[in-house]
């Protein structure tokens, strides 16, 4: 399963003491492929994040059906590196909201009329 690791754009640090190296280092410790989804450093600036999480804090482990994962990030890598990850994805939660229903699709075009009665 492909997921995204929402961060800041900060990669360059890479000390433990950074929440998102943290979790995208034992991303890394695991083995676990994952897209990282670079965001602005700026909280007031975060609205894409917060749409999808309801905050504006990194990390955030998006999944591929759209669901995320927010925590602490010292609790995020330590369920990472327990081999716990998928467990949080929101049908593996029973305390988790429902997933939103998939987008609509665009209403059919209505067949074309029929000619004219001669």
């Amino acid at each position: 399963m492909a997921i995204k690791l929402h961060r800041c754009s900060h990669m360059w640090v890479k000390i433990n003491a950074h929440p998102c190296w943290k979790v995208q280092k034992a991303l890394d410790d695991q083995g676990i492929d994952y897209e990282v989804v670079k965001g602005p450093s700026g909280r007031a600036k975060r609205d894409d994040l917060e749409r999808l999480t309801g905050q504006r804090k990194y990390p955030v482990i998006e999944f591929e059906d759209g669901n995320a994962y927010r925590a602490e990030s010292k609790e995020m890598a330590e369920t990472i590196r327990a081999g716990k990850l998928m467990e949080q994805r929101p049908a593996a939660r029973p305390d988790a909201p429902a997933a939103p229903p998939p987008a609509a699709s665009p209403p059919a075009a209505p067949p074309p009329a029929a000619p004219p009665a001669a």
